[in-house]
């Protein structure tokens, strides 16, 4: 009787198991099919753009060709790689710097200038566009990449994101520090900083990718393509006479090849700081 009990919760598991799995396996197949058939698309001949066959019939790279010489497209990817970089250095560093001082120097008013940090995270960036740009115009900015990194400089969702990941950083060993003598600089950048990297990696790769995505600002600054980025160079494709579907998704296949690369190499350090830093 044992054993049969045994044997029907060992299959009871397998099935479950199965199950999961099977479930996952078909979730990732929904996930990757789009970026397969932008690939796939892109490989089409001109003639055969609309085909619904699961592999081109005939391989062509004239959408690529068109693509590289119809627009600085290279130049695009170091422009938005460059802003992308800038923005996550800034936004790490500020919010490391303003959660260090909220978090650590408790003050009357730490809770009136935390719920101001948190109303300003709620308010979307189009409503303070417009002045942004008044300000890059009045400042000279207008068509350049400090343009784009500068209103970004600063997130409310970094400092909160630290804020909490150093509020749960143990206490004694702050004190302990300071009693050898460390001032707060030397505890900041010796102490606390090698102990937070999980955080500290998954808000960069957070920052990088909101940066990398980032298509209205640029819209709004830009006036050349040598300084755009590839986001508005994949938008030069879509005009009122019609849209470039081949060279579209040739454009967007190059354009994900730099964040495809990144998270292949830094894969399993990337899953482990999410994992680590609670992100679900």
């Amino acid at each position: 009787m044992t054993t049969n009990v045994s044997q029907a919760r060992r299959s009871s598991r397998h099935l479950q198991r199965t199950a999961i799995h099977a479930v996952m396996i078909a979730l990732s197949l929904i996930s990757v099919f789009p970026v397969y058939w932008m690939v796939v698309s892109s490989l089409r001949p001109e003639n055969a753009l609309f085909s619904t066959s699961l592999w081109p019939s005939e391989i062509s790279l004239d959408s690529y060709r068109f693509v590289l010489t119809r627009i600085p497209l290279l130049r695009m990817l170091v422009n938005t790689t460059v802003m992308a970089a800038a923005t996550t250095a800034c936004q790490v560093l500020t919010g490391l710097l303003a959660a260090y001082a909220l978090a650590r120097w408790p003050m009357r008013l730490s809770a009136v200038v935390h719920g101001v940090i948190a109303v300003s995270w709620l308010v979307p960036f189009q409503v303070t566009m417009i002045p942004n740009y008044v300000l890059a115009s009045r400042l000279g900015l207008l068509d350049t990449l400090t343009g784009l990194v500068v209103p970004n400089a600063i997130a409310a969702f970094a400092i909160l994101f630290l804020y909490h990941a150093m509020r749960s950083f143990p206490a004694e060993i702050l004190d302990a520090a300071r009693m050898d003598g460390a001032g707060s600089w030397r505890v900041l950048w010796q102490i606390v900083v090698p102990n937070m990297g999980a955080p500290l990696a998954s808000l960069a790769i957070i920052s990088f990718i909101s940066a990398w995505n980032e298509y209205f600002w640029p819209l709004m600054l830009s006036r050349t393509p040598e300084n755009s980025v590839v986001q508005i160079g994949l938008q030069m494709f879509m005009t009122q006479e019609g849209n470039l579907w081949g060279p579209l998704m040739a454009a967007a296949a190059i354009i994900s090849l730099p964040i495809l690369a990144i998270y292949l190499f830094l894969q399993r350090h990337i899953i482990e700081s999410f994992v680590k830093s609670g992100i679900r």
